[in-house]
């Protein structure tokens, strides 16, 4: 005997609000179907056959390709509208998280091709354990046995629904399969909303669509400073300040919530805690200690893609690579040298990763501003140039002689004036994914050139950089975030046969 799957059929809907609520209706229902079951497995009962649920679907079938309708903006719009005719579909989650996400995507959908839209339950299984809602660890209080047995209970997360074909443009419909809306499944969304809270300590809620990367403590400290700096002033454009383990503080003024005191410090730092200004729509701005590494980079933002943010910057330092820089210099990335290779797979070495304008300009302008240097004196702290991201971290100690080649020969060929970890990886999955990317960095030793990192020094350079590089990265994303959304999601980065979600 099996437990009757809950379904709710297909309907059609010409408005975005009431196909959202349909959404939210099969979604909730398909979770409390889930963790009703699991509360009764949980207890020891024997359940009948297998349980099951299913994620929310939409569905939009266009019967011409599409043309810009005569009042919009066609040179600004790259999504919202697919470009052949023919079926398109995806499956949804979390829609009480996306919903101004998935109200937007609707209404430009509706909008664009004059046709409506149909939502339904698809028959893409929900894992039990995407059912769980925030801190719920049910199967904890299982024996192993008991949790062995779930999988012939439960559907349980199936890596092969999960990857991320569609996003480096490898994934091909079966016969009669309708091509996709989005990037994501909502297996493959969930899956990430899982590890964002396993990595970063905070809850997806609390990110924000403005997210700043970096591979310094020292960073993150004074983003803290920063966030209960904001917190104290009553004029704040920032109405909270979310730190690991939920741990929210609102602005003086504003009054606590029901939610906020379920926060707590945790016992150990997560492995990539994540800080959060918040401002209203998901507008403000999130920063991330990624720690070292490229591989660091890839994991963090493979999962901060499904948030489908605006943009993301690192800011870190790096080595110089040109007698001609100072310790403190800044080094504006507009080209990588990808020897990262965690990317190799999913985005070949002959992808080129392009400078976004859009990014430059903010952060050209923002070194500007909080410098106070411009012209010539701006040039003489600040370099744009082609930067290297090496997954080796001690790259200057190989072999030199008899070498067929040697990093610093494939530097200079390749004209890089930096050298660090990250930048290029976090670069390369925002051109994968979409997401606008940028890297300012700042030069902590130049290695090639015999000044490398010392106590002494090293502190001294802390002290006198790291505060002014970070209110950099800030302003940059308070120019971009007043230049809107529009500005960034550009046809850049946006292939031939893309898909209608942002």
């Amino acid at each position: 005997m099996q437990t009757p799957t809950p379904f709710i059929a297909p309907e059609v809907f010409d408005n975005a609000d009431a196909a959202l609520d349909r959404v939210q209706a099969i979604y909730t229902q398909s979770v409390q179907h889930l963790r009703s079951a699991m509360q009764r497995y949980v207890a020891g009962e024997d359940l009948p056959g297998r349980v099951r649920a299913c994620y929310p679907s939409v569905r939009i079938e266009t019967r011409t390709d599409w043309t810009p309708p005569p009042d919009a903006h066609a040179d600004l719009l790259s999504y919202g509208f697919v470009a052949s005719a023919g079926t398109y579909a995806t499956t949804l989650t979390r829609p009480d998280l996306f919903a101004h996400y998935l109200r937007e995507q609707f209404a430009l959908l509706i909008r664009n091709h004059g046709v409506p839209l149909e939502v339904g339950t698809s028959k893409e299984p929900m894992p039990v354990h995407f059912s769980f809602a925030e801190n719920e660890h049910m199967e904890g209080e299982m024996s192993p046995a008991r949790r062995a047995h779930m999988r012939n209970v439960f559907d349980l997360p199936d890596l092969a629904a999960m990857d991320d074909s569609i996003a480096n443009g490898t994934w091909r419909p079966g016969p009669g399969l309708p091509e996709p809306l989005s990037l994501f499944s909502a297996a493959r969304t969930d899956y990430s909303l899982h590890r964002l809270r396993h990595y970063t300590g905070t809850s997806p809620m609390h990110f924000q669509n403005y997210v700043l990367f970096t591979n310094y403590q020292f960073y993150i400290d004074e983003f803290i400073a920063l966030g209960r700096a904001e917190m104290a002033k009553a004029d704040s454009p920032y109405s909270a300040f979310v730190e690991p383990g939920n741990v929210l503080t609102r602005r003086v003024g504003l009054p606590a919530q029901a939610d906020d005191a379920l926060g707590s410090a945790p016992a150990r730092m997560p492995q990539m805690p994540a800080y959060h200004l918040v401002q209203g729509g998901h507008s403000g701005i999130t920063m991330v200690n990624i720690g070292v590494g490229p591989a660091n980079a890839k994991n963090i933002t493979d999962h901060i893609a499904v948030l489908r943010p605006h943009a993301w910057l690192m800011v870190g330092h790096c080595a110089g690579l040109r007698t001609t820089q100072q310790l403190g210099d800044y080094v504006l990335a507009h080209a990588y040298v990808r020897e990262d290779h965690v990317l190799d797979e999913e985005l070949p070495l002959w992808v080129p990763i392009p400078a976004l304008a859009e990014i430059q300009v903010a952060l050209e302008r923002a070194v500007a501003e909080v410098t106070g240097c411009h012209g010539p004196e701006l040039k003489r702290i600040m370099r744009t140039g082609t930067v290297a991201s090496t997954d080796n971290r001690n790259w200057d100690l190989l072999p030199t002689h008899n070498a067929a080649t040697t990093p610093q020969q494939r530097f200079s060929q390749s004209r890089a004036v930096a050298l660090e970890m990250e930048s290029a990886t976090i670069a390369a999955n925002g051109f994968r994914f979409r997401v606008p990317y940028g890297t300012l960095l700042c030069v902590s030793d130049k290695p090639l050139h015999g000044e490398i990192k010392l106590p002494g020094m090293a502190n001294h350079f802390y002290r006198e950089r790291v505060t002014q590089h970070l209110q950099i990265g800030v302003r940059a994303l308070e120019i971009l975030r007043t230049a809107g959304p529009a500005q960034l999601h550009s046809r850049k980065l946006r292939s031939f046969a893309e898909v209608a979600f942002q």
